[in-house]
């Protein structure tokens, strides 16, 4: 689902570093302000390094998509057993959690892709398949022409549950669990209706 690390890929704990400084500088100066000094300054990385790993301020983006699967994936047991609903929903709330501690830059993100829709329009590829990880993680299968639309539709749950953690001031996000739980019922529904809850064995119930 993603292209093998190039040779000069940055280690591990600097892309991490690299984005939480995208998320800062986002933070600071909206999306249509940043800059890759900015990003810099931020992380402490030279801009070579920067280049290598983000050849476009859109790469960043597909950096911050890439490690929040990598950390959703890495907290995910196989046969985790019960609905696939209740697996779905561990998986996203879990992703929100990945997300708190760049809320601020993910806030000012949101409020600039309104008044962006073709930043939203090349950003989605890489969000669909970001969800067919997702579906993965829940044990839901992703391949073929059923799994590109379940994974299409999860990333328009998942956008719709962000609206709801947008405006959570909770500290446990009890308002986006209720939302994403809504969220979910509603999904079911439509996933019985269209007849793309028989996945296999990793469906199970979805």
């Amino acid at each position: 689902m993603s292209a093998s690390p190039s040779s000069d890929a940055l280690p591990h704990d600097a892309e991490v570093r690299l984005h939480a400084a995208f998320w800062r500088a986002v933070a600071a100066q909206g999306w249509h302000g940043l800059t890759m000094r900015r990003i810099g300054a931020e992380s402490g990385l030279p801009l070579s390094a920067i280049r290598r790993a983000l050849p476009t301020p859109l790469d960043a983006l597909r950096l911050h998509l890439r490690l929040t699967d990598q950390e959703v994936l890495r907290g995910t047991l196989s046969g985790q057993g019960g609905s696939a609903r209740d697996r779905l929903f561990d998986v996203l709330m879990r992703r929100f959690d990945a997300l708190q501690p760049h809320r601020p830059g993910v806030l000012r993100l949101l409020h600039d892709l309104r008044r962006d829709p073709l930043l939203a329009l090349a950003l989605a590829p890489s969000l669909v398949a970001s969800m067919a990880w997702m579906l993965e993680a829940a044990e839901i299968e992703s391949s073929g022409a059923a799994g590109l639309v379940r994974a299409q539709g999860l990333a328009g749950l998942w956008l719709a549950a962000l609206r709801a953690w947008e405006d959570d001031p909770t500290e446990d996000l009890g308002h986006t669990m209720a939302a994403l739980d809504r969220l979910l019922d509603r999904a079911e529904r439509v996933v019985r209706t269209l007849g793309l809850g028989d996945g296999g064995e990793k469906a199970g119930e979805a």
